[in-house]
């Protein structure tokens, strides 16, 4: 009998101590996928993270769903890009009526311009990825301090593995032969990139896939193909493909696969993770480029 009841007084104690667990967990919502996988990889076990924007999804022309405001009102914190990437979602916040606190992961990063706007594609760069990261960590020490601690050593590792993976892009893109670093992409999201490693890239369409490239944009894309010798057009996972098909067949230029620059993929395809894009991005840049 004496072992039975403590047999249940343990059992007792693991049922009431499951749900504490449970509620110890920050609830965090990220705007889209790529910082969703960033915060995760901060918050690791402490934090529960739910994105808005999901794989494959377009953030720059997405309209939130009726369930985004529970997400948002549920949440303590709030993860977003910022640099007017987000558009859609101060209503959405206000619509909400949530008092969780708003942190741009940009914060610090000093934007590119494209004439009046910023170009928020910031995370292009790993770089600026290991300023979003030091930015998710503050933010999620300033919510929950009792677990800092824990934030700031996954950060530490995190911030070592983007280390790494920047030294990787930086040894790639040296075999690329200097006058082929030259490539066309569906629209402009590549600036960051271009900027840090030395990749010029050329795009029909803005800084948003809103835009629309005329054919006057085009025709002027196609006779810089040629005249450059750019040797690669690349399709972006986010994007209509026909345009880039149509600069291809009419330049000659191969197709060099896809691009992944606003969004993750499914668990099983090519970019989980953001280290899994950048690392699929440089191997598709330096196979249609190097030869």
């Amino acid at each position: 009998m004496r072992r039975l009841h403590l047999w249940l007084i343990c059992l007792a104690l693991v049922a009431a101590a499951c749900p504490a667990r449970a509620q110890e967990r920050l609830n965090v919502v990220a705007s889209f996928s790529i910082l969703g996988d960033l915060v995760r990889n901060v918050g690791g076990e402490r934090v529960a993270v739910t994105t808005l924007v999901g794989p494959d999804g377009d953030v720059h022309v997405y309209t939130p769903a009726p369930a985004d405001a529970k997400k948002i009102a549920d949440a303590k914190l709030v993860i977003i890009n910022g640099l007017g990437l987000e558009g859609w979602l101060p209503r959405l916040v206000q619509s909400s009526g949530s008092k969780a606190a708003i942190v741009a992961a940009t914060s610090g990063i000093a934007p590119r311009k494209l004439g009046s706007d910023a170009d928020p594609h910031a995370w292009q760069s790993v770089v600026n990825a290991r300023i979003y990261v030091v930015n998710i960590r503050d933010a999620l020490g300033t919510i929950d301090p009792a677990n800092a601690g824990v934030y700031r050593a996954n950060a530490d590792l995190y911030l070592a593995k983007l280390d790494g993976l920047d030294r990787e892009v930086r040894d790639a893109v040296a075999q690329i032969p200097q006058g082929r670093r030259k490539v066309i992409s569906t629209h402009n999201a590549f600036g960051y990139f271009a900027d840090a490693y030395g990749v010029e890239f050329i795009a029909p369409l803005g800084v948003s896939t809103e835009s629309e490239a005329s054919a006057r944009d085009i025709a002027g894309i196609i006779t810089q193909v040629r005249s450059g010798k750019i040797p690669a057009v690349f399709l972006e996972n986010i994007s209509d493909p026909r345009l880039i098909r149509r600069i291809s067949a009419e330049t000659g230029a191969r197709i060099g696969g896809t691009l992944y620059s606003d969004s993750l993929t499914g668990e099983k395809r090519d970019a989980p993770t953001y280290i899994d894009m950048v690392r699929h991005n440089i191997r598709a840049l330096t196979s249609a480029l190097a030869n």
